[in-house]
């Protein structure tokens, strides 16, 4: 359960990121669109040298639109793994609580057993601890897939 919510986590700091970046790209764009805009409408009569500025403005603008778009792709893709991440613990969790659970109850029982002295119920024990740790090595290697446990 704790490694499904650190990467729960991760994943959602990761989406946060490429929010960012997209509000940055959106930035970027909106600004170049808007110098673009002005130059078209004063292009003609302005300075060779702001005009020249303008233009090194959008250049600039558009390289950095390129690099946020790029970057986002790739935090994307590290959310996404992440929340694959997240959701093969999400599998295994049920096994391990299942597994602790008869384990527990394994213990209890043999306790009863012994200070009964009953072999009914010491087998049961038996059996709870067995299914117990079948279920927590489940947990490990995800041997079988139960859809009840989803």
């Amino acid at each position: 359960m704790k490694e499904m919510l650190m990467a729960q986590q991760q994943a959602s700091n990761q989406w946060s990121y490429y929010q960012a970046k997209v509000i940055r790209e959106h930035l970027y764009r909106s600004q170049m669109m808007l110098l673009e805009t002005m130059l078209l409408d004063r292009g003609a009569s302005m300075k060779a040298e702001a005009k020249g500025q303008v233009e090194g403005m959008i250049k600039t603008m558009k390289e950095e639109e390129k690099r946020y778009n790029q970057e986002k792709k790739e935090i994307e893709q590290e959310a996404k793994k992440l929340e694959e991440k997240r959701d093969e613990h999400r599998a295994k969790d049920p096994f391990f609580e299942f597994g602790e659970v008869l384990l527990q109850i394994a213990i209890v029982m043999s306790t009863v057993a012994i200070l009964t002295h009953s072999a009914k119920i010491f087998s049961f024990a038996v059996g709870a601890a067995v299914l117990g740790a079948l279920f927590a090595l489940n947990g490990f290697f995800m041997i079988l897939h139960l859809p009840l446990f989803h």
